[in-house]
C-alpha cells in the first residue's frame, strides 16, 4: 500500500509579506524562498521551512479569496506520493471528492498536484520526486 508522506501545511494569505511578518514573530523560520507566481494554480506561492524541518506553504491570491472571506488561514494538508493518479483514485473511492484535476506546480519544479476534500479537511496530493 503505497502510503501518504507529510510534506508541508498550505496557509492561506491575503498578502505574502504581512503573513510572513506575523509568522516570523511566532516561529523558528530557517529559510524562505522567493515567492512564485503559479497560473494553475492562479496564486502567489512561497515556501517556509522552520528550524525543526517543518514547511509551511504561504497561498495568495485569487485561489484563497473564498476562503479568506470566511476567516479561515488554515488552507490544506500536502502530502507527498509516489503515485498521484493511483492515489487520487483510492481516495475518491473512499469518499474523498476530488476538487482539482492535477496539474504543474511552479513551486514544486512541476511536478504535480491535485487537490481533494475530505475527512482531513482539504488536502493537496504533490507528486513524488523521482528517485
Amino acid at each position: 500500500m503505497d502510503k501518504m508522506k507529510f510534506h508541508h501545511i498550505g496557509i492561506a494569505a491575503a498578502d505574502l509579506q504581512e503573513m510572513l511578518q506575523h509568522l516570523n514573530g511566532l516561529l523558528e523560520i530557517a529559510e524562505v524562498s522567493e515567492p512564485v507566481y503559479d497560473q494553475n494554480q492562479d496564486g502567489t506561492l512561497c515556501m517556509i521551512t522552520l528550524k525543526d524541518g517543518t514547511k509551511l506553504e504561504l497561498v495568495s491570491g485569487e485561489v484563497v479569496k473564498g476562503i479568506l472571506k470566511k476567516r479561515r488561514f488554515l488552507y490544506h494538508i500536502c502530502f507527498s506520493v509516489r503515485d498521484l493518479s493511483k492515489k487520487v483514485q483510492s481516495l475518491t473511492g473512499e469518499g474523498d471528492v476530488q476538487v482539482t484535476e492535477p496539474k504543474e506546480a511552479a513551486l514544486f519544479q512541476n511536478r504535480k498536484v491535485c487537490f481533494l476534500s475530505g475527512e482531513l479537511g482539504m488536502i493537496e496530493l504533490l507528486e513524488a520526486k523521482e528517485g
